[in-house]
């Protein structure tokens, strides 16, 4: 069996497209399927890139609601079954999340009608399986993966972390959180740990554009500073951490300073500045 492969799809943390990286999205590859962690704007074009085939689509599992992680999960879905998606997909993510799926699968009832008649597509519904998630656990297994979940800390969302296990590695992806117990839990000696990053010193330009004090409440009291992450990584025993989800997401700061500055807790050689595309 081939080798286990993550994938960053898209970097950038953030609802407004950034012309350095693209939403955020991971994809985790192994034995000819695809996982997909997140949907953020564009993640269909972003695993094409990647030289995935849309058709490999296996299971999807968002962290939570907010738009950047979950713009594109219909739309994925959607773009896999024109893609001659045979198998179903399970899709993993908090309430409302079959609400979601059944609203998508109305905005495009036209298309898929037509499709069907002119191309001669099965339905698409009967494809897509939710599955709302109400408690830490096991939530996906099959013959290639088992994956599991748990809340974090991302309020005032409900919002959810996965470890996916396969043959060869473990990987871990935090979502958006703030430093989270039961997230070092779930990681407790992964392969790999992506890891939302904020570096709250360079958030001005965010502040400036809306009501800044709020705006700065929220992104305190959800997210992680990168000053902080390293202790993550090193009290979950991870091999690897992979820095994602930049906030800010476009501010043209050097990798080394993400580096240096995850680095006080945690091995620099041990980390990972992610990058859209990039292969671990």
């Amino acid at each position: 069996m081939s080798h286990t492969e993550l994938v960053l799809l898209g970097t950038a943390g953030g609802p407004t497209p950034k012309a350095s990286r693209a939403a955020p999205a991971q994809a985790v590859l192994v034995g000819g399927a695809a996982y997909v962690i997140d949907c953020g704007n564009g993640v269909g074009r972003q695993l094409r890139l990647a030289g995935v085939p849309l058709d490999a689509l296996r299971a999807v599992a968002i962290t939570h609601h907010h738009s950047d992680h979950n713009a594109d999960l219909g739309t994925l879905l959607h773009l896999a079954w024109c893609a001659n998606l045979a198998s179903p997909v399970d899709v993993y993510g908090p309430p409302p999340l079959e609400r979601m799926v059944t609203d998508f699968l109305s905005y495009a009832h036209t298309d898929v009608r037509t499709r069907m008649a002119d191309e001669g597509r099965p339905p698409l519904a009967p494809l897509i399986r939710p599955r709302e998630l109400d408690a830490p656990g096991l939530v996906h297994e099959d013959d290639l993966v088992r994956i599991s979940a748990v809340r974090v800390e991302h309020p005032p969302m409900d919002a959810w972390a996965y470890r996916i296990d396969t043959w060869d590695r473990s990987i871990v992806i935090s979502g958006d959180t703030a430093p989270s117990r039961a997230l070092i839990e779930l990681a407790r000696g992964a392969d790999v740990l992506v890891h939302e990053v904020m570096r709250t010193e360079s958030i001005g330009v965010l502040l400036s554009a809306t009501n800044g004090s709020r705006l700065r409440e929220h992104l305190v009291a959800s997210h992680t500073e990168v000053g902080d992450v390293g202790r993550v990584a090193a009290e979950a025993g991870v091999g690897t951490l992979v820095l994602s989800h930049f906030v800010p997401g476009d501010a043209g700061i050097p990798n080394e300073v993400w580096r240096a500055e995850a680095a006080k807790d945690f091995p620099a050689e041990r980390i990972v500045v992610g990058a859209d595309l990039m292969r671990v």
